[in-house]
């Protein structure tokens, strides 16, 4: 975490150095639309456009990727109950020979312990 703020003072600080070498005044002519400003603050309007393109860009595929996320660790759940069952039908077996109703039990979730 430090190093993020510490890179954030460097990035920071050569923003201001930036900004500061091109006070020069230009005019930006974009389908009819006409802003006049310093060449920094033109650039730094530029780049956060870019920024916000490339977010909208990759946003449809980090949703996806969320959803995706949801519905493997919800059949990861299911998958480790069926195992948790199906150990525990490993273990009945071996000591009780297995009635329809111990199985239904089981089945159903509820932990049988042999006697």
């Amino acid at each position: 975490m430090f190093i993020f703020f510490i890179l954030g003072l460097i990035l920071g600080g050569i923003a201001v150095v930036f900004a500061l070498q091109n006070i020069d005044v230009i005019t930006v002519i974009f389908f009819g639309w006409q802003v006049t400003g310093s060449l920094s603050l033109i650039l730094l309007l530029t780049m956060l456009a870019g920024v916000l393109v490339t977010l909208l860009i990759l946003l449809p595929k980090s949703i996806g990727d969320y959803f995706k996320y949801k519905k493997l660790k919800k059949e990861n759940a299911g998958l480790s109950e069926e195992l948790r069952k199906q150990k525990e039908l490993t273990l009945f077996a071996k000591t009780t020979p297995p009635t329809p109703e111990n199985i239904s039990s089981i089945e159903d979730g509820v932990i049988i312990h042999p006697e």
